[in-house]
């Protein structure tokens, strides 16, 4: 019992101080505002309007000379900023190489430059260039390192959380207070939730064990489309509390800060660095005290999995999301058509999810001209991937890049020539250059290089030792492909330039693919082409009959932005709709605004993608309906397939056939999406 008072003097003492704060009054009566809370919001006012510190202090004293004595409100902004910085869990400034190479940290904290490409530490200032210390007595100014990480340390934030009763008491819902009746409400309820814990049982046995998701995106800080600066924050999802407060933004932990002026790309694995070191730490354990029981424990903490568009899932775990293989469910066995006009890859055979003996599987004219007798692909365990990304050859920093393409004459003399000399001797690095990025002669040389280039790094996440055996470790994320399908189709239908899937060069695809005779292009005088019209071709009159109904719709407040601000009637476009407008086109509005503009056979495709994603989408999954809606959307793909051109079939479109999977996987898409993070 000595020790853990102690361990709760030490932790908490400051956070009880706080407390009696957050429970003063602003003066004797006051209701609505607490000493702590009013400051809060007058903080929140300063920095929102821009306010110097002079004129928030003018304000205070004002305040001071208007409220009834014995109010507690500083006299300054000083004073006011000293008092929240109780609040204040502090976080690193750990210097980085500019090329993103290393962190300053570690074996390499005093190093004055980077030890991979020979970049200095410090970056120059405006005057460098100009002006210089020429007495003896002249101070040099301050160095300015040339890259910053922010990162925001764990395990404080974490204690933080058990420090208050209530929030310690909500750590234990994914445990005490959910429904356990086989329905899928909650990560809690999924299969891969409930493996982990079978596999760890000592981790699952203390109810306050905390599971986090991982989630990275990048954003322009300053608002412009001008500039292609990317901030990359990374947001830990704490999901042992309940659905009400889980994916809230006051329950997300900001974990680091990774600086632009470009992303990180594959180099992410360099700044995840201190993160994964304490998620290292948090799974053995740590002391920590519960201010729900009153008693000490030991505090562990896992990472279950990681969400992110489908660009940052490649930086994450490795896996090249553009090219011939670019599905990493799939894997080796991703079905890709190059399309010669197109100048793409397509991917189709959707027809290896349907049952052995279905008509569509010997259908070859209306599909690819082929008979499809292949099994659906099974996706890789983390065992198989950690084998396939062994022997993996990853120099991290754009400069090593730079030297891949340049090859082995060339080569900067900033470089450090030892591990220079490493990297030119290692055969897998340098040799074949040609085949490593597709630029094969033969079949067999393609083949070759396709099994070489599955992988572009091993994953940092694979350092965790229960990383390999999490059965989903990185989510697709539904929101961007459901835009993108919605993105396709609406480009198509209304055949907007630029954004149609169907126009000569689809067509030509088709007259090379040998299938659908009656939607090839004649050539005609002067090098011009007739270019049939498809089923889904809409005229002039439906067009205007379609755009119409969204110009005029009419929603209840809050369910959705104003969808017919995208609407151009005169020019007949439907544009600049976000992430959420088409969630809300796909779902609920596009059955019933397309019901009179086209064909039956597109309306009803139209139809059944609204029906799965509406029934994926929902707050409670049955995993028994999980399973008919895989094969619901599989079929729903192979009709498009004997519809829309092949072009139309972009990696996003591929990804349908995977996220039912998924859900029975990992449970309701709304705790494994990136709304709550982009917001």
């Amino acid at each position: 019992m000595h020790v853990e008072e102690s361990i709760h003097a030490d932790d908490t003492a400051y956070y009880d101080n706080l407390v009696k704060d957050c429970d003063q009054e602003l003066y004797p009566g006051c209701k609505n505002f607490t000493k702590i809370s009013f400051l809060l919001h007058l903080l929140h006012l300063k920095y929102l309007n821009g306010w110097s510190s002079k004129s928030f202090t003018m304000l205070l004293q004002l305040l001071k000379d208007a409220f009834p004595e014995g109010v507690t409100l500083p006299s300054s902004s000083y004073e006011a900023k000293k008092l929240i910085k109780e609040l204040d869990l502090g976080y690193e400034k750990i210097h980085s190489c500019p090329n993103d190479c290393i962190l300053y940290r570690g074996e390499n904290r005093n190093q004055e430059s980077c030890r991979i490409c020979g970049t200095p530490r410090w970056g120059k200032h405006k005057d460098d260039e100009n002006d210089s210390l020429t007495e003896v007595d002249a101070e040099p100014t301050k160095k300015k390192p040339a890259k910053i990480l922010r990162y925001f340390p764990l395990i404080p934030r974490l204690k933080r959380m058990f420090a208050s009763p209530k929030t310690a008491s909500s750590m234990r819902w994914h445990d005490e207070g959910r429904t356990k009746d086989g329905m899928l409400r909650h990560p809690a309820d999924s299969p891969a939730w409930k493996a982990f814990d079978d596999r760890h049982p000592e981790f699952a046995s203390d109810a306050r064990s905390v599971r986090l998701g991982l989630a990275t995106d990048g954003f322009n800080p300053f608002r412009t489309m001008s500039s292609t600066y990317s901030t990359w924050p990374v947001v830990l999802v704490p999901y042992n509390l309940p659905p009400w407060m889980c994916m809230k933004q006051s329950s997300l932990i900001l974990s680091m800060v990774i600086p632009g002026d470009k992303g990180p790309g594959n180099d992410i694995d360099v700044f995840l660095q201190p993160l994964i070191e304490e998620l290292k730490q948090l799974w053995e354990g740590i002391d920590a005290f519960d201010a729900f029981t009153g008693q000490t424990f030991k505090l562990r903490a896992a990472l279950i999995w990681t969400i992110n568009d489908f660009p940052a899932y490649a930086n994450l775990s490795g896996w090249s999301t553009k090219g011939r293989i670019a599905c990493p469910s799939c894997g080796d066995s991703t079905h890709s058509y190059w399309l010669k006009n197109g100048g793409k890859f397509c991917y189709m055979g959707h027809r290896r999810w349907l049952e052995p003996n279905h008509p569509f599987r010997f259908q070859n004219d209306l599909f690819d001209s082929t008979t499809e007798l292949r099994s659906a692909p099974i996706p890789p365990t983390g065992t198989e991937v950690l084998r396939q990304m062994h022997g993996t050859n990853y120099i991290p920093g754009k400069v090593s890049k730079c030297l891949k393409k340049r090859g082995r004459e060339d080569v900067g003399s900033s470089l450090n020539e030892g591990l220079i000399s490493e990297i030119l001797e290692d055969a897998n690095f340098f040799e074949n250059d040609d085949n490593a990025y597709g630029q094969e002669n033969d079949d067999d040389t393609l083949v070759a290089s396709t099994q070489k280039q599955l992988w572009k790094k091993r994953s940092i996440f694979f350092d965790l030792p229960y990383w390999e055996y999490n059965l989903l470790r990185h989510n697709l994320d539904v929101m961007h492909i459901e835009k993108n399908v919605c993105d396709n189709l609406i480009g198509t239908l209304l055949n907007l330039d630029g954004k149609t899937k169907d126009n000569l060069k689809a067509r030509l695809d088709l007259k090379d693919m040998g299938i659908r005779q009656e939607l090839h292009p004649t050539e005609l005088a002067n090098d011009k082409f007739y270019i049939p019209p498809a089923c889904y071709t809409m005229s002039t009159q439906e067009k205007d009959l379609f755009l119409t109904v969204l110009k005029n719709l009419k929603v209840p407040d809050g369910y959705s932005s104003n969808i017919s601000r995208c609407v151009n009637l005169k020019e007949r476009k439907l544009s600049n709709l976000k992430s959420h407008d088409c969630h809300i086109l796909m779902q609920d509005i596009f059955p019933l605004a397309l019901r009179s503009s086209t064909p039956k056979q597109v309306f009803a495709i139209v139809s059944q993608l609204s029906s799965f994603f509406k029934a994926l989408c929902s707050k409670v999954l049955d995993p028994k309906e999980l399973d008919q809606l895989e094969t619901n959307v599989a079929l729903t793909l192979c009709h498009m397939e004997k519809i829309f051109p092949p072009g139309f079939f972009t990696i996003m479109v591929h990804l349908l056939i995977h996220l039912a999977a998924e859900a029975k996987l990992g449970g309701p898409v709304h705790y494994r999406w990136m709304y709550p993070i982009e917001r």
